[in-house]
């Protein structure tokens, strides 16, 4: 049996649907400023191309796209906000435990569940793997899912991957970006518009995913 059939047998013995609902899902994603043309929208007829002018010859494109890491997290009981890493800023574990964990999940996480314990997912990212990350989680979210306990190479399985990500980002480059900080507007702005009964939707269906992958003994089921 292999890790991500025994670990996801494992997370589907210990959480039934109610558990679910109490589960912080948070993943990373990075998110591109591309200008976007539609070629269809924007075409010029002409029987020659010294008719045409010089400015409108080419299509513009930037040679590098400047980009931003985004950290989010989602619960049944709401979003925490995200949390943006500026491109050559690396994330190690002390700025993972100062910048994301203690400074944007913990409050938000005291503030969606005030009564209760709430388990804390994360991958198996370098940064989140230390001993010091595990400490801070022990103490602060002991019923964290640790990256030894979460199926390796599993994007199908974090509802953030195979469902908020894609929605968010197809709103968010319906029109073009030329800088960093109106996409970072953007995203923030489309976080919270995100419907929340999109995001109870695809945490319910983590369950179901879990119990393909155990039939499928590990295989990919999409």
């Amino acid at each position: 049996m292999d890790a991500r059939h025994r670990r996801s047998k494992s997370l589907l013995k210990w959480h039934d649907d109610e558990s679910v609902k109490k589960i912080i899902f948070s993943d990373e994603k990075l998110f591109v400023v591309e200008a976007k043309l539609n070629a269809q929208n924007d075409r010029i007829y002409s029987l020659a191309i010294e008719d045409i002018p010089e400015n409108l010859r080419a299509v513009q494109r930037f040679q590098k796209s400047s980009s931003v890491m985004i950290w989010g997290a989602i619960s049944h009981n709401g979003k925490i906000p995200l949390k943006s890493v500026d491109k050559g800023i690396k994330i190690t574990a002390r700025c993972y435990q100062d910048e994301i964990l203690h400074s944007t999940l913990k409050p938000n996480v005291d503030s969606l569940y005030p009564t209760s314990q709430s388990p804390f997912q994360q991958d198996s990212a370098p940064a989140l793997k230390p001993k010091t990350t595990k400490a801070w989680l022990r103490l602060n979210c002991p019923d964290f899912i640790s990256s030894e306990e979460w199926p390796p190479s599993s994007p199908d399985l974090n509802p953030l991957d195979f469902c908020i990500w894609s929605t968010l980002e197809s709103v968010v480059n319906a029109k073009p970006h030329r800088s960093i900080e109106s996409l970072k507007r953007k995203l923030i702005q489309e976080w919270n518009r995100l419907d929340m009964d999109l995001v109870r939707a695809a945490i319910d269906s983590w369950r179901r995913r879990l119990a393909l992958v155990v039939k499928y003994k590990g295989g990919r089921f999409e």
